[in-house]
């Protein structure tokens, strides 16, 4: 297992990460990722540490907490071998209170994750979106003084525009705290905006990212074929999942492309889609989640070996899709608008 530096901080991580999202299946949403109960949950941890893998990320939303429960109780004996990213800010109960990144709000939530996951303090702690009702001061204060207490590591924050990242870390300059070290962000082969803004502030502040959601929603595990109907186990089918739609016949090339890859490797479609990220600027962690453990299994297999250049940039050819304002317009301008070293 490779190990990279978190963006500019001092801790080594593994390049792939297994996500919980898939434990718990409290409610139909999270039941489209996967039902996932104690006793697998160990042995998919038990596959992961025979792999390398030693960095479990969740969230205090993921079925409500029971996701955390149950990865507290996986980890049973595990804690100084492993270690732990999870989040907040999403709605947690009826309360006015019960959501969002206030001080009030990020106390409780961080405490109830300590109890929940059976330990005594958080490696990585994710601020799960930008919350714009509360005074950034606030929100980064806050998790300040957990880093001070012992509760938590590193501060990291996830689904963040450029600008909020941006102030966010020009407040935590001003006053001297914790700044955020990682930005965990949606990225993969079928879905590149990050590439715009987000990739560019990352080299250019050291902030490291962790991809969720790296095989968008399993549409790029070579499962979804040109005329063919939707898997039913999909969370595409069963509506498990919020990511945008994209026309047909683009992710259909892409497979295209991904197939004749996986040939030429001898390895999966799947296992192509996330060996692809990893030869992207910035990317320090793929969050990498399975039903199983035959799936589990097939995505270990994406490291250990790399694409090309040649097979990385047929990739991207078939990948490319128009920039929105104003990213096309600083395209017209490379000799002041410099784009990242892709190859």
């Amino acid at each position: 297992m490779e190990f990279r530096q978190l963006g500019q901080s001092g801790l080594r991580v593994p390049v792939l990460s297994f996500g919980t999202a898939t434990f718990g299946g409290g409610n139909e949403f999270f039941k489209a990722w996967g039902s996932t109960q104690v006793d697998e949950a160990k042995q998919m941890v038990n596959l992961c540490l025979d792999a390398g893998v030693n960095l479990f990320d969740t969230a205090n939303v993921y079925s409500h907490g029971t996701a955390e429960e149950i990865l507290g109780k996986a980890l049973n004996g595990l804690r100084d071998k492993v270690m732990i990213s999870t989040k907040a800010t999403f709605k947690m109960g009826d309360d006015p209170n019960d959501y969002g990144s206030s001080r009030f709000q990020l106390v409780k939530q961080c405490e109830a994750s300590l109890r929940r996951l059976q330990t005594d303090h958080i490696d990585i702690y994710h601020m799960h979106g930008f919350d714009a009702n509360t005074p950034v001061e606030e929100t980064l204060k806050t998790l300040d003084t957990l880093v001070h207490s012992g509760k938590i590591r590193y501060i990291a924050c996830s689904n963040f525009s450029g600008w909020h990242l941006m102030k966010s870390l020009s407040v935590s300059e001003r006053y001297g705290w914790s700044k955020y070290v990682a930005h965990q962000a949606y990225y993969s082969l079928l879905s590149r905006e990050f590439e715009w803004e987000l990739m560019p502030l990352g080299i250019d502040q050291h902030i490291g990212t962790i991809v969720w959601s790296p095989l968008s929603g399993g549409q790029l595990t070579g499962k979804f074929r040109r005329n063919q109907p939707l898997p039913e186990t999909s969370r595409v089918k069963q509506q498990g999942t919020h990511e945008p739609a994209r026309e047909p016949e683009f992710l259909y090339g892409i497979i295209d492309t991904l197939d004749q890859v996986a040939a030429e490797t001898g390895k999966t479609v799947a296992q192509v889609s996330l060996n692809w990220l990893l030869q992207r600027p910035t990317i320090d962690n793929i969050i990498i989640g399975a039903r199983n453990e035959e799936q589990l299994k097939q995505n270990l297999g994406a490291v250990g070996w790399n694409l090309t250049t040649d097979q990385v940039k047929r990739l991207d050819a078939a990948s490319d899709t128009a920039p929105i304002y104003p990213y096309w317009h600083q395209r017209l301008n490379p000799e002041f608008n410099t784009a990242p070293e892709l190859y």
